[in-house]
């Protein structure tokens, strides 16, 4: 599972004409589930955005997590992050799992978050979603779980 967060003051979520999800400040995580990802990658990631360090302590360095913070979490889901770009003119996608499993671990990924800390919010697996976002920074981290 890969997930790249950025720091945010603010994020939205918009489908449709519809805002569907925003958050102030806190992280943005855009989310790819890769094949073989499962219950094991899913916990794993939870505990790394939660717990993360990526915001400033009293001295200015990143030290402080999300929860220390009681920031924000908005988590999108991106199966554009396993593009392969190593040849040609287009990306390719051979490697990303099925719809269905990408589905459901991000459904899971959200399940999971949510039970852990109480500030957590999502974008919808599939749809068309325009994001829009103020990196506080800027700050961006790409996570990869095994």
């Amino acid at each position: 599972m890969i997930s790249l967060i950025q720091r945010v003051t603010a994020a939205t979520v918009v489908i449709d004409g519809e805002a569907v999800a925003s958050i102030d400040a806190g992280l943005l995580a855009l989310i790819a589930v890769e094949q073989g990802d499962a219950e094991k990658q899913i916990q794993r990631m939870t505990q790394r955005l939660l717990g993360y360090r990526v915001f400033a302590d009293d001295s200015g360095k990143m030290n402080l997590s999300l929860e220390q913070t009681q920031g924000q979490l908005l988590l999108v889901p991106q199966f554009t992050l396993l593009a392969d770009t190593t040849s040609g003119n287009r990306p390719s996608f051979s490697k990303s799992p099925d719809a269905a499993l990408g589905k459901a671990c991000f459904e899971q990924l959200c399940v999971h978050a949510k039970t852990e800390y109480s500030r957590v919010t999502a974008g919808i697996f599939g749809a068309d979603m325009q994001v829009s976002l103020v990196n506080d920074g800027p700050v961006t981290f790409s996570l990869k779980v095994r």
